[in-house]
């Protein structure tokens, strides 16, 4: 399929009262495919709004474009509908009367009786037939969201946008209503975009999945493919086997982002003293015994004695995250296993080279292989019994678990 959207490098600044500059997204570049449903997701602050405006032409970006079947979007057109989290519907005219308002507005061109059936047909669709006739002030909050998702869709938009259109809803009603959105654009093959904080929504509905890292000068952190086939039931999504790897690949995201943010706060600009170059430094570690020379060189001062003033150790849970500090620049250095360097240097990490110094390696020893209960009343007590094992059965596969590429664990298992 063509890119039917295309953000291209776009900046956002905004200029502030006192003076200076914000700069909220860097650098953004996105295409999307006609048809396809794309959820922009992150912390709040990170400029998912933002990025939806200039999208929708509310908003123009201070540098780049943003086009829609190759022409630059410069202003707010009906091509492009938006449903707001706060509904924008007007209260003094019913369900009926706020379709047909957008339906005359844009369809202007067709005959009344036209017009009349198509508002007709986009009440059914979203099931307000009993309520056409109420007035905003008498819907519940789903059934006020309802009417603005048939709004919009009513003046057959090429792009349907959604900024948390289900935040404010209870969670029964905002099952009921994602259910009906997928039909919706599934039936209609409508073409969204969907700002969204729930990482459960944005599995749920999208094609792919736009993670935003925290501003000021928010990027794209990274793109999921939701390989989910549809049509998609709330309910049968969460046996898929790519869900909960999914689910769980934003919440680390998002929870990086957010230990990132911390980090940030603390950290200020380079400092150097003493003759050095910088003394305050980040330094990453696991709670393994390897990290026992940086907790002790902490807690003995040593750091202070050689003028590095303000090291602070941040504990990852993860090799992945001391490879993404070292790769974000939040983190100055960090123990890793001895191979780590050089893996990242060759760009070991998503083909992005990555030149790191190292100074000393820590420890080579403590390794072993620990194996299941079966290998045990199979005989195996040593090396020797796990090689002659592995010779009997040579035509099986066997699995081994190592807790990064670079480690000593997969160079010693390899060996």
């Amino acid at each position: 399929m063509s890119v039917f959207v295309a953000v291209d490098q776009i900046d956002k600044v905004f200029e502030l009262t006192g003076g200076g500059q914000y700069i909220a997204l860097k650098g953004i570049d996105l295409q999307i495919k006609k048809g396809e449903f794309v959820s922009l997701i992150g912390h709040s602050g990170c400029g998912k709004s933002t990025l939806l405006n200039m999208i929708a032409g509310l908003d123009l970006p201070t540098d780049g474009l943003v086009t829609l079947e190759g022409q630059r979007i410069t202003r707010p057109g009906p091509d492009r509908m938006v449903v707001f989290q706060n509904y924008s519907l007007l209260p003094w005219r019913t369900v009926r009367e706020n379709i047909a308002l957008a339906v005359d507005s844009v369809l202007n061109g067709m005959p009344a009786g036209e017009r009349k059936a198509i508002v007709e047909k986009h009440i059914d669709m979203v099931g307000l037939r009993p309520h056409a006739d109420k007035q905003p002030g008498m819907l519940s909050g789903g059934q006020k969201q309802r009417v603005a998702i048939a709004r919009a869709l009513a003046i057959r938009p090429k792009l349907l946008l959604l900024d948390e259109p289900f935040g404010a809803l209870d969670a029964l009603t905002r099952g009921n209503l994602q259910e009906q959105l997928m039909q919706i654009c599934e039936e209609n093959q409508v073409t969204a975009v969907m700002v969204t904080h729930d990482v459960d929504e944005a599995v749920l509905l999208s094609d792919r999945i736009v993670m935003l890292t925290n501003g000021p000068e928010s990027k794209i952190g990274d793109i999921l493919e939701v390989d989910i086939p549809r049509p998609r039931k709330r309910m049968e999504v969460v046996e898929h086997p790519s869900y909960y790897s999914l689910r769980s690949e934003m919440i680390y995201f998002l929870n990086q982002q957010k230990r990132i943010k911390k980090i940030r706060a603390r950290k200020t600009a380079a400092i150097s003293r003493h003759g050095l170059e910088k003394v305050n430094l980040e330094i990453g570690f696991l709670p393994l015994t390897a990290c026992a020379p940086l907790a002790i060189a902490k807690e003995k001062g040593f750091f202070t004695k050689h003028g590095l003033d303000e090291v602070n150790l941040v504990r990852e849970s993860s090799w992945r995250g001391i490879v993404d500090g070292m790769s974000g620049g939040y983190l100055d250095a960090a123990q890793m296993p001895s191979g780590m360097p050089m893996w990242l240097s060759l760009g070991g990490n998503k083909n992005q080279p990555l030149p790191v110094v190292t100074s000393l390696t820590m420890t080579r020893n403590g390794n072993a292989i620990t194996l299941a209960k079966r290998f045990y009343d199979e005989g195996v007590r040593t090396l020797s019994d796990f090689k002659q094992y592995l010779l009997r059965t040579r035509d099986q596969r066997h699995t081994m678990g190592v807790v990064h590429p670079a480690s000593m664990h997969n160079l010693l298992l390899r060996y």
